[in-house]
């Protein structure tokens, strides 16, 4: 039985969710405070969270930071804000997927579904004995994928967060042809995400940011209204 921790004020609505997970037999801790919900995010194991944005005494975007320090358990950002800065905004604090308010309840419990998935892949596949490691090698750029390690041909470590590898894999393994944005948002984020396009290309700068060179040509070249791609000759530009 998955453990779901609640972070949310607004009680009607946390009741409201607790109940329905309850119904779904998920084991369930609700918080109504933003500090207390972080203590019980760092000293108990949960499977997933569902945070609110807007809490007292302490934020969502805060407290997702803090518990992505400590721990890798998803969460799930739950806000009325939806700005694609906003969403980038919670991403980038920690937060796995986020859903807009007011929901359906059935819209929620898919994306928990689609979570707990996605978690259960990972540790599947971080079983593999490290003896199987790959190192794959572009340009000046090698990755150990075992450990998700990304350095320069000096050793160098590029520190990429996991959304900014998986982009920068997902172009490598497709290299010298184009991957849409409908496809890095299916491969990254999951086919059952609600995040718009554009937030693929908040995160092709990121990349760009940290594995380009300045004064030398980007690794990552647009291709204008269908998406990116990598290449493997010395010519590829923005």
């Amino acid at each position: 039985m998955a453990k779901i921790l609640i972070i949310e004020d607004e009680k009607n609505l946390a009741r409201f969710v607790q109940l329905e997970l309850k119904h779904e037999n998920y084991e369930t801790v609700v918080e109504n405070n933003g500090r207390k919900g972080l203590e019980d995010a760092l000293s108990q194991d949960f499977d997933a969270i569902l945070l609110d944005l807007m809490l007292p005494d302490l934020n969502g975007l805060e407290i997702a930071r803090r518990v992505r320090q400590a721990k890798t358990t998803p969460i799930i950002m739950m806000t009325a804000r939806d700005s694609v800065i906003d969403r980038v905004s919670g991403l980038d604090h920690g937060a796995d997927d986020y859903i807009i308010k007011p929901f359906a309840i059935e819209e929620l419990l898919a994306r928990l579904r689609a979570v707990l998935r996605r978690v259960k892949i990972e540790k599947e596949s971080q079983s593999v004995s490290v003896s199987k490691q790959q190192i794959v090698r572009f340009k000046d750029l090698t990755i150990e994928t075992a450990n998700r390690i990304v350095h320069r041909g000096d050793g160098k470590v590029i520190d990429l967060t996991k959304r900014e590898y998986n982009l920068l894999m997902t172009l490598i393994e497709n290299k010298n042809n184009v991957v849409s944005r409908d496809q890095l948002l299916s491969k990254i984020w999951g086919p059952e995400s609600n995040i718009e396009t554009n937030v693929v290309e908040v995160y092709v700068r990121y990349l760009r940011n940290k594995i380009d060179i300045p004064g030398r040509p980007s690794y990552i070249k647009t291709v204008r209204g269908t998406g990116y791609m990598v290449r493997d000759e010395e010519d590829v530009r923005r």
